[in-house]
């Protein structure tokens, strides 16, 4: 039997972040796909360079973003002030759209002014926040509530968003209060958690080929997938052998895990929604100086689109667009072929193409692709986590933390941890 002390599962961002962040050398790192990346791979077809999905790096710790720049040498990296709109009622609106109400019609504008004060008006006892929906309109009312923060969130979850708990989103959703929102209407303060981002010229894999680069090669194996785990005997069985371990780190979704685990629990806690995305290219350029668009409207098949040519600028349109489904939702061939074609006709209706000619496209289902954060999966995530750590595994990552996180907040986890197993 093969032996290791640290066995490291997902060549993703989580999982060679730790691989590289280990002091000690004896590690082994499994992934079932045929290349690293996880979720972070880069697509160049015919000019055009896409991603899995939209990932626009935002960095709070610009020491991170610094080793990770040095690692890239070469490659052109660009640091952007992300132009971010809302499609509503034919016009954009900048983001987010709490805080910008006053660019509403004035009759609109009126309702949700009115809704917001009264959600928490002086003397009034505060409202019931048990989930992210009565959160909602518990903070902002039900005008802003209904025009964009319910439809929109529940395109992009593909669930009632009563289901989620209340911090769903956590520090990732762009709060504000009346204050903020009425010196807005003056002050223009549209900042938010990634007002800014870099992209490097190559797509988002160089950021994964920077973590790889302090990786030893050898030890990084592809194509071989974990099947079970043993923790009293702290063995991990995969479709190829067995390995005996000391510590096993994985990123791969939490409700996978634990079934490989054998653990008791409730499956049911776990639930998420999948995305189709689509990776367009176009024969021209389309609209210029924005880089998301965000569709609350119902009606539209698409709830963000992303703009990769204007990070470079580009003379093609070339877009992200995403579609969210519920996690039993078939999305096969057939699906994929109407899904394009209904996105087509969206994007002409938005007049974001008009005569535009479609030149090369990809398409990518992630599933998992949100997280459903609710009570029940927190409390079941913390009780299994428990036992996990106890047997020598730690689960780590936006699908093995079963949370919301930006990926600079995956290798900072990384890094704990191997420094945590260097003590």
């Amino acid at each position: 039997m093969d032996s290791v002390r640290h066995l490291i599962v997902g060549a993703g961002v989580s999982g060679l972040a730790t691989a590289a962040a280990l002091t000690d050398p004896d590690y082994l790192v499994l992934e079932a796909d045929r290349e690293i990346g996880g979720y972070c791979k880069t697509i160049v077809r015919d000019g055009f360079v896409w991603d899995y999905s939209g990932h626009f790096f935002h960095f709070k710790r610009p020491e991170i973003e610094q080793w990770l720049r040095d690692r890239m040498p070469g490659q052109r990296i660009r640091t952007v002030d992300k132009k971010s709109f809302i499609a509503y009622g034919g016009r954009w609106l900048d983001f987010p759209f709490q805080k910008n109400i006053h660019q509403l019609p004035q009759d609109e504008f009126i309702e949700c002014l009115h809704d917001l004060y009264f959600a928490r008006a002086p003397g009034q006892p505060p409202a019931k926040e048990g989930n992210f929906k009565e959160m909602l309109y518990a903070r902002f009312g039900r005008g802003i509530a209904e025009k964009f923060l319910i439809p929109y969130n529940e395109k992009l979850y593909a669930t009632d968003l009563a289901t989620l708990d209340r911090d769903a989103m956590g520090r990732f959703f762009p709060h504000a209060d009346l204050t903020d929102i009425v010196r807005n209407m003056k002050v223009a303060d549209n900042a938010s958690y990634n007002a800014t981002f870099t992209y490097p010229e190559g797509g988002a894999i160089e950021y994964v080929r920077a973590l790889a680069s302090a990786v030893d090669p050898a030890k990084i194996v592809l194509g071989e997938r974990l099947v079970g785990i043993d923790l009293r005997a702290r063995v991990a069985r995969t479709d190829r052998r067995e390995i005996r371990f000391d510590k096993l780190v994985s990123s791969a979704p939490f409700d996978k895990l634990a079934r490989m685990t054998g653990l008791a629990h409730d499956p049911s806690v776990f639930t998420w929604n999948k995305v189709l995305v689509f990776n367009l290219g176009f024969d021209k350029k389309g609209p210029k100086n924005v880089h998301w668009v965000y569709y609350p409207n119902r009606a539209r098949s698409f709830y963000r689109l992303g703009f990769y040519d204007n990070i470079f600028d580009t003379d093609r349109l070339s877009l992200y667009v995403e579609l969210g489904y519920p996690k039993d939702a078939v999305v096969d061939d057939a699906v994929i072929a109407a899904a394009k074609a209904r996105v087509l006709e969206d994007l002409r209706a938005e007049g974001v193409i008009d005569t535009h000619a479609l030149v090369a496209d990809h398409h990518v289902v992630m599933d998992p692709a949100y997280v459903h954060i609710t009570q029940g999966s927190l409390a079941e995530h913390a009780r299994l986590s428990r036992i996990l750590r106890a047997n020598g595994v730690f689960s780590i990552g936006r699908y093995g933390g079963w949370t919301y996180c930006s990926i600079e907040d995956n290798i900072v986890e990384a890094r704990a941890l191997a420094a945590d197993f260097a003590v």
